[in-house]
């Protein structure tokens, strides 16, 4: 048996690749590149549906190591009750913080400033003149203070907004000051301006701004979703919209994608992107140097990086 790596990249495009293993190249492919049974390291498609992700997980008798190239691994985790016990998965931490943070403060600036409608102007003619909100001065609550949660914060701090408010599963303390535990946002809610969701997809965030979450915001904040469309509960958030009460700018959405003709793409005060916050420039380089590092310490019989659980533990 050989010990196979499958990677959706191509290998001879990725510099640095350990020798040993054999490289086998699948990007979501109908035809496998070679047996699953043979793979010991696994690197999931990126941006492809979960059912093309998980479908060669039954016959993945000997493998290792899963790896995914997105900060989430809930697009993989309905396959993983087919895998032996002792396989780990990792995730991507350290290739999508830059380029979704870069997104989340674009979609903050265009909705508080107004530029889809600046643009919307420009296509009329019009010269749209008229106070906006600023970000600096008002407070932000970060809901989902990991890698995500921390690369948004720096890039905040240059607009001279008012406190930071850092929320997680549980309690900590970071050199910027403490992380709150999910509990409390009853409590903080009310006083944020802006809200950020870069929370993981789990059971506990699933549906996590629904009715009463959205109810405790005050009046004209704004939220931002940048973790996964069913943190959100779409129907709440649409009354609100409608009420004209609370803004939105989403990167993610559920339904996903965002069907023609759904109700969100003409909600009142709604911002859109198609779930850009990772595919730029700054992915494949990243992602590149993450699985050299990762194949590298594989090979080697060294810990791997980011670990997200082990199957059958």
């Amino acid at each position: 048996m050989t010990a196979d790596v499958w990677l959706p990249i191509p290998p001879d495009e990725i510099e640095g690749l350990p020798e040993g293993p054999a490289y086998r190249h699948w990007d979501g492919e109908e035809a496998f590149p070679a047996d699953p049974a043979d793979c010991a390291f696994y690197v999931v498609p990126y941006m492809k549906p979960s059912t093309v992700g998980v479908r060669p997980l039954p016959g993945m008798r000997s493998v290792q190591v899963v790896q995914t190239l997105s900060a989430g691994i809930d697009h993989v985790e309905p396959g993983l009750g087919h895998l032996p016990a002792g396989v780990r998965l990792c995730n991507a931490r350290g290739v999508h913080e830059a380029s979704t943070a870069e997104l989340t403060l674009a979609l903050i600036l265009a909705s508080l400033r107004g530029i889809p409608d600046f643009v919307r102007a420009q296509d009329r003619g019009e010269w749209l003149g008229g106070f906006r909100p600023a970000l600096a001065d008002r407070t932000v609550l970060i809901v989902g203070y990991g890698s995500i949660g921390a690369a948004i914060e720096d890039r905040l701090v240059p607009f001279e907004v008012a406190p930071v408010v850092r929320v997680a599963r549980s309690a900590r303390t970071t050199e910027r000051g403490p992380v709150h535990p999910l509990t409390e946002l009853p409590r903080l809610l009310p006083q944020a301006d802006v809200v950020i969701l870069s929370t993981p997809l789990t059971e506990a965030t699933r549906g996590l701004a629904g009715a009463e979450f959205l109810a405790r915001m005050k009046d004209g904040a704004l939220l931002v979703n940048v973790a996964r469309g069913p943190v959100v509960d779409t129907k709440a958030l649409l009354a609100e919209l409608e009420s004209g009460r609370l803004t939105a700018a989403l990167d993610v959405t559920d339904p996903e994608p965002l069907p023609p003709g759904h109700p969100l793409w003409h909600a009142p005060g709604i911002v859109v992107s198609p779930h850009a916050g990772g595919p730029t420039s700054a992915f494949l380089p990243r992602a590149e140097r993450l699985l050299v590092e990762q194949l590298t310490r594989f090979v080697n019989r060294e810990p791997l990086r980011n670990v997200i659980l082990t199957t059958g533990s």
